[in-house]
Formats: C-alpha cells, structure tokens, sequence
C-alpha cells in the first residue's frame, strides 16, 4: 500500500507553494479544519494522519517501525517522496514539531522552512544540564498506570488539562479523535513521546524554523520555548497570548494569523 493511502493523505488548495500540515498527539488531520479554507486560498495543501491516529489508525501502526520519532520522520518523507514534492514549508504541531525536525536533518532538500506549534525535544525535566521540561518521570508513571487502569477514566482528566480552555465544543473534538487510537496503542505512543529526548537534533537542524508557543500550556512550558530558541542558531520564536496545548482548535484565528504572516515570507 502506498503510504499516501496509508497515512490517509488529502490535498486540497491551489498554487505551487506546498505547505505540509501535520497534528499531534491524541488528534487527526481533522485537526487543521479550521485553519484549512484560508490556506487552501493560498496554498496546495497536504494533511495525513500519523500513523496509529484517525480513522483505522491501527492498520497503518507498525509497533517496531513506529517504537521511536524516526519511524514517524521516515514517513514523512516517504509521503512526500510519494507526492513528488520537495521546498514545502512544514506546519507541525506538538510531537510532530520533533518530526518535522529530524525529517529536516536528514533531508533538508525536502523542506523550505519549519513553522511548529508547542513543540518539545523533552518532557522531563533534566536537573543535571538546568532543563525544565515539565515533568518528573514519577507524574509520568503515574499517568501511564491511569491509562492502562482504566483508559476513559484517564481520557476524562486529560483533555481537559491539556486543552487548558472550558470549552465543551473543543474538548469534545479532542475526545472524539483520541478516541479513535486504539487504547494500547495511544499507550505506547504516549510513553514513546513523553520518554524521549531529542535534544542533540535541535541544533543540526538546517532550514529556517520558526517556534510558536502559547503563553500557558501544561505540556510545555515556557521554558521549553526559551530552550529551543537559544539552542537553534537563526530560529524565530513567538509567545502568543493564549492558554492551552491545542491553540489551533482553542484560538484558530490567533495561530491562522501567526501562520499566514511566516507562510507569507519569501
């Protein structure tokens, strides 16, 4: 199976400028919904569905492949060698901000620039090197053991504070998409992306990237923000004034207007 059809890929748009959009953790493509029409008036755009995320997720989770971030950054750029596009300026939310990063260090051919949303090279904090990632490994214990307990009594709790907004429109968007990864596999993917450090990708990446972070997010704090800034020689970094993990559901206006304006640069 190609993995366009894999990973669910859809286009949409018009122009020459590709931009690549892809989600994070717990959601799908449907994601970008309400960002798409502006885009698509700008833009050709091309969305996908991480692999175990979306509609038949499981069918395209690959356990051995998918155990780390490269995994998820070798389909990224089997999807866009599958497309035959290359210069793409890529969006990347969350975890796949770290995707679109490591994808970018080992082909920089592929991307024009990298515009990413509350990404993190580490959630543990690191005492040692002065790190604040936002968690201690035993917050994290605690919360794979609640997903495996008892999967919708943990999914209760978590989307509300990861959301970071009392809004029952946007949290039930997020349940509706977290609750199509099959429960082991959500598990698995979380504990991969929560344990993992990145950090020694960040400075090798090669093409021009750009952080946006909301002022208060409980998956990544500001600190993260400052870290990837100062550790990326030339990158660009903005704080917008929200509260909240997912800014693009929450606030869509406010992150469409981030977007457009680095999208817009030549």
């Amino acid at each position: 199976m190609r993995v366009t059809q894999r990973l669910k890929a859809t286009w949409s748009g018009v122009g020459s400028h590709v931009v690549v959009l892809s989600h994070g953790f717990g959601l799908d493509q449907t994601s970008w919904s309400d960002l798409r029409p502006t885009l698509d008036a700008r833009f050709r755009v091309l969305s996908y569905n991480l692999a175990g995320c979306g509609d038949d997720g499981a069918s395209s989770y690959h356990r051995d492949m998918h155990n780390s971030l490269f995994g998820y950054a070798d389909d990224l750029l089997a999807l866009l060698d599958d497309a035959q596009v290359q210069k793409v300026s890529y969006v990347g939310h969350s975890v796949s901000g770290m995707i679109g990063m490591i994808a970018a260090v080992a082909r920089p051919d592929c991307f024009q620039r990298l515009i990413l949303l509350q990404p993190s090279p580490r959630y543990l904090n690191d005492p040692d090197a002065g790190y604040v990632g936002g968690f201690e490994q035993g917050d994290l214990d605690a919360l794979y053991e609640a997903m495996a307990m008892n999967y919708q009594t943990w999914a209760a709790g978590f989307v509300p504070m990861v959301m970071g907004v009392d809004d029952q429109h946007v949290l039930s968007r997020f349940s509706e998409t977290l609750f199509k990864i099959r429960p082991d596999i959500a598990r698995h993917i979380l504990r991969m992306i929560f344990q993992s450090d990145h950090r020694v990708i960040v400075p090798r990446v090669p093409v021009p990237t750009h952080f946006i972070h909301s002022r208060k997010d409980v998956a990544v704090p500001l600190e993260v923000a400052r870290w990837l800034h100062a550790h990326l020689p030339g990158s660009t970094s903005e704080t917008l004034e929200l509260e909240g993990h997912m800014p693009h559901l929450t606030q869509p206006v406010v992150v469409l207007d981030a977007l457009m304006r680095h999208l817009s640069r030549e």
